[in-house]
């Protein structure tokens, strides 16, 4: 009983701080022409990108129209320095959780910067929708979003630590749920026999790419390693000793920044009106086997260059060395990393290949079947929702685990 009134209330509080968090979106800010700049950006595929994470925070500009985005992009950011600066690096591995909080503390600053420049660029793509453009108004506009990004971040944070966890994916997930049902009203004709038939059709198939999706997110490659102890045993194998490497190691960011890259050259045609630079773009954009080859190519690109960050070959060596663990029939050191390497690489090809294959299902579905509903759900949408929802799960299973433990204990 204990245990579930505690539970109840980390839920409960997650669910009010994801309430407030949504509500904030619809408090406009004033001074501008919303009904103006809603229908003037409305076929924009960068803003209509930037959307699918704020929940349509982009095209209503409210308060927390920003929401946990430029926490997200400086918390990317901290990883890859840490990668390329020592003292990060330093700070991450050798100094413990002091060294962790200086790391969160230094994200958050970098997320306030990070959340002024964007508040800079609305200002500067809302110009046309003001009603009085002055110094006054871009001021207002500019803390006005940047507090409430910050805001959002504390509430990510507080559900982190205080409610069922995983605040800013949570924040993320709310704002992909609420946009689904008014994706579907837009593409489904009136009529009750044609929803029916496009129920028939796209139901199935909704289901098959979730649990294709959740196997691929789940998948992992076992690693069998053997003990200095299991050797003295006569080199008997212990199924639960075993190295996971996951299908899919970058998750759904190989495919984020895949996605923002494609949107952009839509933008900048909109922006440069230069003809020659135009008809590229419109090469680029309009031919599907173009379009399909760079997608491809930086879904892959993205996929090793995040799996890199993830996981390094040199530190996994160095640990089974340190734990006294080896892989059978290969060297500690240099012979196991290069192992691993190479399994690696073999995954993230496999998991590149999956991206791209679930990217593109809801274009070809919608050309097929005249569909649309399934070409505003992309795959970006559905691996976070998945990866979200198994995340979540785990962290409420391990908590009553970890609180029946104690119970017993005592």
């Amino acid at each position: 009983m204990h245990i579930n009134n505690i539970l109840v209330r980390k839920i409960v509080l997650t669910l009010l701080l994801l309430t407030i968090a949504r509500l904030g979106i619809f408090i406009p800010i004033p001074g501008i022409d919303h009904d103006a700049f809603y229908n003037g950006v409305g076929k924009n595929a960068l803003i209509s990108f930037l959307n699918i994470f704020s929940g349509g925070g982009f095209s209503t500009i409210g308060i927390f129209a920003l929401g946990i985005v430029p926490y997200i992009n400086s918390s990317l950011i901290i990883q890859l320095l840490t990668k390329t600066i020592p003292a990060l690096e330093n700070l991450q591995k050798e100094e413990g959780e002091k060294g962790r909080q200086k790391i969160t503390q230094i994200t958050r600053y970098l997320a306030l910067a990070w959340a002024v420049i964007q508040s800079i660029g609305i200002c500067i793509l809302i110009k046309p929708y003001v009603f009085y453009w002055n110094t006054t108004f871009i001021i207002d506009v500019i803390i006005s979003l940047s507090a409430g990004s910050m805001i959002v971040m504390w509430f990510s944070e507080i559900i982190t630590e205080k409610g069922i966890g995983n605040g800013a994916s949570l924040l993320i997930f709310q704002n992909i749920i609420s946009g689904i049902p008014q994706n579907i009203k837009n593409s489904i004709p009136s009529g009750n026999t044609v929803i029916a038939k496009q129920m028939v059709i796209l139901l199935p198939l909704f289901v098959a790419m979730l649990v294709i999706t959740i196997l691929v997110q789940e998948g992992i490659r076992k690693i069998n390693i053997i003990s200095a102890r299991q050797l003295i045993k006569q080199y008997n194998l212990d199924p639960q000793s075993y190295l996971p490497l996951k299908l899919n190691q970058g998750g759904v960011m190989p495919i984020v920044f895949a996605s923002a890259s494609m949107a952009l050259p839509s933008y900048l045609k909109s922006v440069v009106s230069n003809d020659t630079f135009q008809r590229i773009i419109d090469l680029c954009i309009s031919n599907t086997i173009i379009y399909i080859m760079f997608y491809g190519m930086l879904i892959m690109f993205f996929s090793y260059f995040y799996s890199s960050l993830v996981l390094n070959t040199e530190d996994l060596s160095n640990n089974l060395k340190k734990m006294g663990a080896s892989i059978p029939n290969v060297r500690p050191g240099e012979d196991t990393s290069k192992y691993l390497k190479n399994i690696i690489n073999r995954l993230t090809f496999l998991g590149s290949l999956f991206l791209l294959l679930v990217a593109l299902v809801p274009s070809v579905i919608a050309e097929v079947t005249n569909i649309n509903s399934f070409r505003g759900f992309g795959a970006t949408s559905l691996l976070i929702l998945v990866g979200v929802a198994i995340d979540t799960a785990k962290q409420i299973q391990t908590y009553i685990i970890s609180e029946q433990y104690e119970s017993l204990m005592k």
